[in-house]
């Protein structure tokens, strides 16, 4: 269970998140929902332990992660990010393996363990034919399948790590960048990684349809604060939707979820 206690943010005196509290639990596939600047990838930034809140807690399994290493975090919370750009021009297997870092001592190089590992989580994401890829020769769908590979084998996918603790996969808008085509593949992707891992997903997005087409709950992020959480059905009103994007709610209305929809 990923736990939020009442947590504020100020960045250059600006308040950007403002007394968030919410409960992701355990196994959950949650959507958090909101217009650009609503403080989503701050929330993911307190979240993953990158950003240290104003006030408030984050717990991970009853445990502040404020007590956690940085190497104890990334095994069992990893963050897809937006886009993913390489300096280099690594493979999609090194990619891959670099996430293995978390498991390694210092100085340590992979071994037959990581690159099991990492050919687990190249299977569970269907890339696994693209092992020998350049990763920058990939399409916007690959390259995102691919990262998600990546925070998987950060997670242990494939090995006894992945039973040891609940995981958590974050991901940043994962498909603002994508065409119709890839939103599908990557939303199958997520949905089949959530059937059958055992992970707990949890995605931002300003999409009102993926969102409500994916999840089975939701967080609406309004202005740095919750606005509301829970099914799709419950919290996707015309009002609601109005309210968090500022519009009229006929505008509002075709967006909405119907009660007793699956």
């Amino acid at each position: 269970m990923l736990r939020c206690e009442d947590v504020s943010v100020e960045l250059g005196g600006q308040p950007i998140l403002r007394h968030v509290s919410l409960t992701i639990p355990s196994g959950g596939l949650v959507g958090v929902l909101g217009p650009n600047g609503s403080g989503k990838t701050t929330l993911f930034r307190v979240v993953s332990g990158a950003l240290k809140p104003k006030d408030g807690r984050v717990w991970l399994d009853d445990v502040n992660i404020s007590t956690l290493s940085s190497i104890q975090m990334a095994r069992r919370l990893a963050v897809v990010p937006q886009e993913t750009h390489l300096a280099l021009d690594y493979s999609v297997l090194e990619l891959v393996l670099m996430g293995r870092y978390p498991h390694l001592g210092p100085f340590e190089v992979e071994g037959p363990k990581d690159l099991a590992s990492a050919h687990a989580a190249l299977s569970a994401t269907g890339t696994d034919h693209l092992a020998e890829r350049a990763f920058n020769t990939l399409s916007g769908g690959e390259k995102q399948r691919v990262v998600i590979a990546s925070a998987l084998a950060q997670l242990g996918e494939g090995t006894s790590e992945a039973g040891a603790k609940g995981r958590v996969l974050l991901l940043d808008e994962p498909t603002a960048s994508l065409d119709l085509k890839y939103q599908l593949e990557v939303a199958a992707l997520l949905r089949r990684l959530h059937d059958r891992q055992d992970i707990t997903i949890v995605l931002s997005t300003h999409d009102v349809q993926f969102a409500a087409r994916l999840c089975n709950e939701l967080v609406l992020l309004g202005e740095g604060s919750v606005l509301a959480q829970g099914t799709p059905a419950a919290v996707l009103t015309a009002d609601r939707i109005a309210a968090l994007y500022g519009i009229q709610p006929e505008q509002a209305a075709p967006f909405a979820v119907r009660q007793g929809a699956p």
